[in-house]
C-alpha cells in the first residue's frame, strides 16, 4: 500500500516556493477590484453630474420665466390701470399736489 497524499501540505509547499509569484497573483486580483469600482464610481458621478446639468437646466428656464412674469407686472400702464379700475385711484390736479421738502 501507498502512502496517502498530503495534498493541502504539498500546495503549501508549492505557494510558498512560489512565494513572488503568488504575491504577484494577489496584487493583481487587488487591481483587478480596483478598475472595477474606480469604473463604477466614475459611471455614478457621469450620471449624477446629468442629473444635475439637467436640474440646473429646469432652474434657469424657470428663473427666466419669472423674469419675465416680474417685467410684466411691473409695467407702468399696469398698475396705472390697477390704480384706476380696482382702486379708484385718480391723479391729483396740478393745484392740489402738495410737493414736501426735506432740508
Amino acid at each position: 500500500m501507498s502512502k496517502p497524499l498530503d495534498l493541502p501540505r504539498i500546495v503549501l509547499m508549492d505557494l510558498w516556493h512560489h512565494k513572488w509569484l503568488f504575491s504577484l497573483a494577489v496584487v493583481v486580483m487587488f487591481n483587478g477590484m480596483a478598475v472595477v469600482y474606480t469604473s463604477h464610481s466614475c459611471r455614478q458621478l457621469t450620471s449624477e453630474e446629468a442629473q444635475l446639468q439637467q436640474e440646473r437646466d429646469r432652474l434657469d428656464i424657470e428663473w427666466r420665466n419669472l423674469l419675465l412674469e416680474e417685467q410684466s407686472l411691473a409695467e407702468h400702464s399696469r398698475i396705472t390701470r390697477i390704480a384706476t379700475k380696482e382702486l379708484n385711484m385718480v391723479r391729483p390736479l396740478p393745484n392740489e399736489e402738495v410737493v414736501v421738502r426735506v432740508p
